[in-house]
């Protein structure tokens, strides 16, 4: 069976740092409010394509360095050389950058964002993509594509935002690229929590996350992605042979015999 080993990932046009089983990635731009470049994007993808072969990666958290989370495409990297190539070339972007959003969901382990400051473009598709999200107080998430006269169908953003805070408040903000702030996003259910420290918080459910039984949950990761295009008869089936696979784990024996024993079970992902 094929098997990557990520502790000694080495990253090139990010920060890549491992506690345990979690790992961080900060997007490390802070002069500019991390934008992403061609090869960023390219990079996460293929980290994430890694991440579905990792055994030693349980959760993974996207942060920005410097007060901010990600600025989306670069101005002079990104959005300048895209004015000026063939609907093919433009066609291999957008696929790519689609692609990141896709392996995110296909990988096994949660994906938690930590968000502060601007949260724009492409930044604000990771935090949409991510599992969880957890936001600072000054936090501004924009899907701004239709303010720089794209359309607001970017990386999933119209299949995956409704999902999240339902699709008259998803059409409001596609449609004018206004922000999003903290609060607002709690309230819509965007943010699972907004507070001082995001991050803090984003590692804390990682760890927590991380202590569970992770070959289980990142079944749950495959259902929740899965069910959503199911029948609701399709998706009962479809829980009780992912329920009767994790009965067949050592987890599982392992929560019984705790329970039997009034003991907290410990839970090593087999």
């Amino acid at each position: 069976m094929q098997t990557t080993k990520m502790t000694t990932y080495q990253a090139t046009h990010f920060l890549w740092d491992v506690e345990g089983s979690v790992a961080t990635i900060t997007m490390n731009r802070p002069e500019r409010k991390n934008p992403l470049t061609f090869e960023s994007y390219a990079e996460l993808r293929d980290l994430f394509r890694q991440l579905v072969y990792a055994e030693d990666i349980d959760v993974v958290i996207f942060r920005g360095a410097g007060g901010n989370f990600c600025s989306g495409g670069d101005v002079h990297e990104i959005i300048g050389p895209l004015t000026k190539m063939s609907m093919k070339e433009l066609m291999a972007f957008t696929r790519m950058t689609g692609d990141l959003v896709k392996a995110m969901r296909a990988c096994r382990q949660p994906v938690i964002s930590a968000v502060e400051g601007v949260c724009a473009g492409a930044g604000a598709i990771i935090a949409m993509s991510s599992d969880l999200r957890y936001a600072s107080s000054d936090a501004k998430v924009s899907f701004l594509f239709n303010r720089v006269g794209l359309a607001g169908c970017d990386m999933g953003a119209c299949a995956i935002l409704p999902r999240i805070i339902g699709q008259g408040r998803a059409s409001e903000l596609l449609y004018t690229g206004r922000s999003l702030k903290s609060e607002e996003g709690e309230r819509w259910g965007f943010f699972n929590l907004v507070s001082d420290s995001p991050y803090e918080d984003a590692l804390n459910m990682a760890k927590r996350i991380a202590e569970g039984p992770t070959f289980a949950n990142g079944i749950t990761k495959t259902q929740l992605q899965q069910e959503w295009n199911m029948s609701v008869d399709q998706a009962i089936e479809s829980e009780a042979q992912a329920q009767a696979i994790c009965m067949q784990t050592e987890d599982f024996e392992r929560a019984y015999k705790a329970f039997v024993n009034k003991q907290t079970p410990v839970f090593e992902g087999d």
